[in-house]
């Protein structure tokens, strides 16, 4: 496969952070987050963004989450997306998200 094929196999979409919690059970501190990607529709996802991010920060953040790769059982909780991030040099995790607004759903391309 080509590289810029299997780079569209990923399906790489905005939406913006409506809910977040602590999610208890985890092994490592982690949220459970409900995501708004328009017509996607709302999709749960869990991360382990607790050294930066506040619950209360997350809240109306637009993020960039994977839709394709499966659901995924963590901590007791169904995780649908994995939203993306990279890690700052001390290994914590920075969220990737557009330099500025943009729709909800919109596809990365």
């Amino acid at each position: 496969m080509e590289p810029l094929a299997a780079f569209h196999v990923l399906e790489l979409r905005v939406g913006h952070i409506v809910r977040a919690e602590p999610l208890e059970r985890a092994r490592k501190p982690a949220y459970k987050l409900w995501i708004d990607f328009g017509p996607a529709g709302v999709k749960a996802s869990s991360a382990q963004l607790t050294d930066l991010y506040r619950v209360e920060d997350l809240i109306g953040r637009q993020v960039i989450a994977a839709m394709n790769l499966g659901d995924r059982r963590i901590a007791g909780f169904n995780s649908e997306v994995l939203v993306l991030g990279v890690p700052d040099d001390a290994g914590r995790v920075v969220l990737l998200a557009p330099e500025r607004a943009v729709p909800d759903g919109g596809r990365v391309f």
